[in-house]
């Protein structure tokens, strides 16, 4: 109508006789009210009661006082677009989503994540691998024909016991077994905190998948795998090649054992009280180094011989 008058510079009667149209219906100005007032109780119920229905909404509006029918209600509610959505499948831990911050030190964080392969009978396998996000170490690789959630937790607690050192914060991908209860009870019985990268968006665990191209090329292109034990033998040989002899071109060339051993090294000469004087520095460091040793198992002591025997 508008354009009408404005194109042919007709008036509003001509322009509503030629299209046939009422003045009145144009020029009808709505008296309902915004009812903006209704709107933001029904949104603040709505955030506060995330799983009701608009029935349940109007009870709970209806019994602070507001009188609404429940057509009224129910079409401010789809207008604010406060239809609850059905789930879907199972309920998943959620952990961390806040930026993660650099790791300072070893054990602080780890990532993980898997790769398949397959056997020379072309049966398929997966590889369930864990890197230390600082000293780039492979702190584990798994390999099975399923891996479960409640598996990736055993193999978690093998390593924690094999490094003496729990993650501060482990980092990983939204797979299915890796947002499994069995994670979930496993994170918060060991109080470690787990984080999950958004989704679509590997990068944001940039050191596994950093990581798996070198051990695709390096080892699984260049080996045949004829049974489950071959590729486990085969990879514990692999791992450990890769921390003490592999060097690292982000660690100045230098093998992720190094690393490791020296930031070890480093925080045992800190906790010597005369750090400054060099005897009591090589005494500490001697003696530690020797504790460390054993604690790898590089080096074994004689039992203690009681001097009262029976």
């Amino acid at each position: 109508m508008a354009h009408l008058q404005e194109v042919f510079e007709v008036s509003q009667r001509r322009a509503c006789a030629v299209l046939g149209v009422d003045r009145t219906m144009v020029r009808y100005v709505s008296r309902r009210p915004d009812d903006a007032k209704a709107r933001e109780r029904i949104k603040e119920l709505a955030s506060q009661r995330r799983r009701f229905g608009y029935r349940r909404l109007h009870w709970l509006l209806c019994r602070e006082g507001w009188a609404m029918n429940h057509k009224k209600f129910r079409r401010l509610y789809s207008e604010e677009r406060l239809q609850v959505r059905r789930r879907g499948g199972r309920k998943r831990p959620l952990g961390t989503r806040a930026p993660m911050t650099i790791p300072q030190g070893p054990n602080q964080r780890w990532s993980l994540d898997f790769v398949s392969d397959a056997f020379a009978c072309g049966r398929r396998f997966r590889i369930f691998a864990v890197v230390d996000d600082y000293s780039r170490e492979c702190v584990r690789l798994i390999a099975d024909t399923s891996i479960s959630g409640a598996r990736v937790g055993r193999g978690l607690d093998a390593a924690v016991f094999e490094r003496m050192a729990r993650p501060h914060t482990i980092v990983s991908d939204n797979g299915t077994e890796l947002t499994s209860m069995a994670i979930l009870r496993w994170s918060k019985e060991r109080n470690v905190e787990w984080h999950y990268i958004a989704p679509g968006k590997p990068y944001q665990n940039g050191f596994i998948e950093s990581f798996y191209p070198r051990l695709r090329d390096e080892f699984l292109n260049e080996t045949i795998f004829t049974s489950l034990a071959h590729a486990r033998q085969e990879l514990e040989a692999w791992r450990h090649d890769y921390n003490h002899f592999r060097p690292h071109s982000s660690l100045g060339n230098k093998t992720p054992a190094e690393i490791a051993g020296w930031i070890k090294r480093k925080t045992v000469l800190g906790a010597c009280p005369q750090y400054g004087c060099c005897h009591h520095a090589q005494r500490w460091a001697s003696k530690w180094t020797t504790a460390l040793l054993v604690a790898e198992g590089k080096f074994g002591l004689r039992p203690r011989r009681d001097p009262n025997p029976p």
